[in-house]
């Protein structure tokens, strides 16, 4: 009965259409933030920080880029550790190259130049679709990687492959810790699913879901399908490429192809199909699943005494298992989960 709207009377268009036009969606919102922002770097441990907490938050960053390119524009990928990969590496050349140059400036500049390559990589979408889109998405992923190992110049001639990424400074401020990693990154991310949440409610964000549900009538009803593809991937590059820079900068510490692998791209796509596909809140809830399950699978193997062999394969089948079973009780993913209990709390204790 806590969840209702009544009494909640909307004035104007304005209220009417905003992002969250219950009040209790608000106030856990706000409160959810106050925890995340105050809470959680008081109180968790640097481990938590720095392996699971900030690797949760740049996956949920990437599947929310790739969740725009294949959840709302229709455009299926398999390229978005190459994007990723492509945002790190330009970052770091960015500030070798740039002296003096701010730290988010060269991730917006890693970023750009994601959207660059996926603009370029995103031209067979006029094209082709489907499994097709995907292959040629594809092989984005292995000329990435080519690229990155074989130019010496985006190493800076190192001859590991593997560069140690520049210290985060921000107006003279280092973050060098967990916890002021861990902020650095909510801060990001935050941000930046604001504004996609918003790009989605625009003409932009129908004009994709357009061209996703039918494409030739998108097109015969006036929306330019070469603009409407490229600019899918333009946007979900970038956000793909500025998750790279912060997996580099803020995870693992070091700039390298091996890190952006083909594993990679999977592990993200599972990630918007497990949280639900179409869906800002099902990038997030997707990652957590990825990231925190395997975890808990660990923990509890362990507390069984089982040995490490059987540990380690008991947890990807459970895993395996589990991404099975969400998908057969919810092809529509966590997401749709979440939506459903929310409407049956709007209607309780009354039958639905």
């Amino acid at each position: 009965m806590l969840y209702r709207e009544a009494g909640q009377f909307k004035t104007s268009y304005q209220a009417d259409s905003q992002i969250f036009p219950i009040l209790q969606d608000r106030i856990a919102l706000f409160a959810l933030l106050a925890v995340a922002i105050v809470v959680v770097p008081l109180f968790a441990s640097p481990y938590a920080l720095s392996a699971i907490l900030i690797p949760f938050l740049i996956f949920s960053l990437a599947a929310l880029g790739l969740n725009i390119l294949t959840g709302y524009a229709g455009q299926l990928s398999l390229g978005t550790a190459a994007f990723m990969a492509v945002g790190a590496f330009a970052s770091y050349n960015f500030l070798a190259r740039l002296p003096g140059l701010p730290v988010l400036l060269a991730f917006v500049l890693g970023g750009l130049s994601a959207a660059m390559v996926g603009i370029a990589f995103g031209l067979p979408s006029l094209r082709i679709r489907g499994f097709y889109l995907a292959a040629s998405t594809l092989a984005t992923q292995f000329f990435v990687v080519w690229c990155l190992t074989k130019i010496p110049y985006l190493t800076n001639y190192s001859s590991s492959g593997v560069i140690t990424a520049q210290k985060i400074a921000i107006l003279g401020y280092q973050f060098d810790t967990p916890s002021r990693k861990y902020l650095l990154v909510l801060g990001v991310v935050a941000v930046m699913a604001l504004l996609a949440k918003n790009m989605i409610r625009s003409n932009v964000g129908r004009s994709w879901m357009a061209v996703r549900d039918m494409d030739v009538a998108a097109e015969v009803i006036g929306f330019r399908l070469m603009r409407t593809k490229l600019l899918a991937f333009a946007v979900s590059s970038f956000y793909c490429g500025v998750a790279g820079a912060l997996y580099a900068y803020a995870y693992l510490g070091t700039v390298e192809p091996e890190a952006y692998n083909l594993d990679l791209s999977f592990r993200i796509l599972f990630m918007v199909i497990i949280g639900g596909v179409g869906s800002v809140l099902g990038s997030f809830l997707g990652a957590a699943f990825i990231v925190l399950l395997p975890v808990f699978l660990n923990i509890f193997a362990h507390s069984l005494a089982l040995p490490t062999s059987v540990a380690s394969n008991l947890e990807l089948m459970v895993f395996g298992a589990l991404i099975i079973f969400f998908l057969i009780v919810e092809p529509h993913g966590l997401a749709r989960l979440w939506q459903i209990g929310k409407e049956k709390l709007r209607l309780w204790p009354f039958p639905h």
